[in-house]
């Protein structure tokens, strides 16, 4: 008897298992690096957006007053909301502010915190 040659249809089977294996898992490391890359923008923005906010309260050279307020900022097209919330300090003479940043979702992307003195 004659063997012939080629597979079996139980080993393309296989192959064509681990494959599938393979593209899902590489589908799912690319969509992982994508989602880190958006959200690296979105907290890169978000900081801008801070810093922004807290450098115009220094170069107001205005004390704050102690309470919140909220602000819209736009940065790379997108707009970010935020809120200043300033804070007393044991030293009258100081305030301490944070700026914090959130997403569409109402989820913090950042916070970033000064101490502004009195002028």
């Amino acid at each position: 008897m004659k063997k012939s040659a080629g597979f079996t249809l139980i080993e393309v089977l296989v192959a064509l298992a681990i494959v599938a294996v393979s593209l899902a898992a590489g589908m799912r490391a690319a969509s992982s690096v994508s989602d880190n890359a958006q959200r690296l923008a979105d907290v890169m923005a978000a900081q801008w957006c801070a810093d922004n906010q807290l450098v115009a309260l220094r170069l107001s050279r205005q004390f704050p007053g102690v309470g919140d307020n909220t602000f819209v900022c736009e940065q790379l097209g997108h707009e970010y909301k935020g809120s200043m919330i300033t804070r007393p300090t044991p030293n009258p003479n100081f305030r301490r502010v944070e700026a914090v940043i959130a997403d569409d979702s109402g989820h913090a992307l950042i916070t970033v915190s000064t101490v502004l003195g009195r002028y």
